[in-house]
């Protein structure tokens, strides 16, 4: 099964793209993990995207798109694959129709996960992680210390990250309303759109998901 896997920044894209490719069998392929993974092994694309990267700039469609297409000839994704983070725009969107037309094979489906604004700002901002372990991550509402401000597992400080302030989230979110969310209606023009909320329990949200999937509802 090929899948593109959209929604906003706290949403749950990370773990739902985690454990939807493990139930399928499919490899998660997430833009982060191609930049990492290029940058890492310094090949000719990760060089290049780490210039752009060191300069502030961002690193154009046609890289991204490039470490796309060499990761999904890998052979592990022949027979599918979960794309987390791309495409990240219409024109990407657009690029990788081209690209998997070029191979004979299509896309099986989009899933769109839905989260109010308001539970997302929430979800981001009320994150907590330890100064010591960043490994070590709170919730003030759905998962708090037991003593505010300190981490129960190794006593560090508890803080709240620049990323995560509620400034930088709606901040965020503007981006995607305004860059990734169009590309659900590019899809849902070619049928391949299926939307889910994603909000309840992480096991809940999976079972969902799967079931749209098979049911292409």
């Amino acid at each position: 099964m090929r899948i593109v896997l959209v929604g906003p920044p706290g949403a749950g894209k990370g773990t739902q793209a985690t454990r939807l490719a493990e139930k399928l069998r499919i490899p998660h392929i997430s833009t982060g993990d191609l930049f990492r993974a290029n940058i890492s092994r310094q090949t000719e694309l990760g060089k290049l995207a780490k210039s752009y990267m060191d300069a502030g700039d961002l690193v154009p469609d046609e890289v991204t798109i490039a470490m796309a297409k060499d990761r999904m000839a890998q052979p592990d994704a022949e027979n599918g694959f979960l794309l987390d983070g791309f495409p990240r725009n219409v024109s990407q969107a657009g690029a990788l129709d081209e690209l998997l037309k070029s191979e004979g094979i299509k896309l099986d489906a989009v899933l769109d996960l839905e989260a109010p604004e308001d539970e997302v700002v929430k979800r981001i901002a009320g994150r907590r992680v330890c100064r010591k372990d960043s490994a070590h991550v709170f919730h003030v509402t759905y998962s708090p210390p037991k003593q505010e401000g300190v981490c129960d597992v190794c006593g560090g400080e508890l803080y709240q990250r620049d990323d995560d302030s509620e400034e930088t989230v709606r901040t965020r979110l503007e981006v995607y309303h305004t860059q990734t969310e169009p590309i659900i209606d590019y899809y849902r023009a070619q049928g391949l759109v299926v939307t889910i909320s994603a909000m309840g329990p992480v096991d809940e949200v999976t079972g969902r998901a799967l079931e749209a999937l098979k049911s292409g509802q």
